[in-house]
């Protein structure tokens, strides 16, 4: 079972969680994380991490963000890994809490 990074992250992508993760399991985007399921290996450490509350055990995703699992999977064959905390997006403390967001992922 792998973690999974969920829509909060969207405009946030606050970086704390890549900092402990000890695999590099965290892909980044333009405006969002997402964990290999393939690589990651279900330490637990990431989750208290996140600011935003966006990571989650597979099992444990929020009813209604089921689709966050396939979009982990799939952005993170596309995005190159991240292994350094990076600054979050400029306006990621407003974006944080905010609901349907998933229509501004950027790919």
């Amino acid at each position: 079972m792998a973690f999974v990074v969920t829509e909060n992250c969207i405009k946030c992508k606050f970086t704390d969680c890549v900092d402990v993760c000890p695999v590099d399991c965290f892909h980044v985007g333009p405006n969002f994380l997402v964990i290999d399921p393939d690589e990651c290996i279900d330490c637990t450490l990431c989750e208290p991490e996140c600011p935003a509350n966006a990571i989650h055990a597979e099992d444990e995703v929020p009813e209604g963000q089921e689709i966050f699992i396939q979009l982990n999977a799939e952005l993170s064959k596309l995005w190159p890994v991240i292994t350094a905390v990076q600054d979050a997006m400029p306006d990621a403390d407003e974006w944080n809490g905010k609901p349907d967001k998933l229509a501004l992922l950027e790919r």
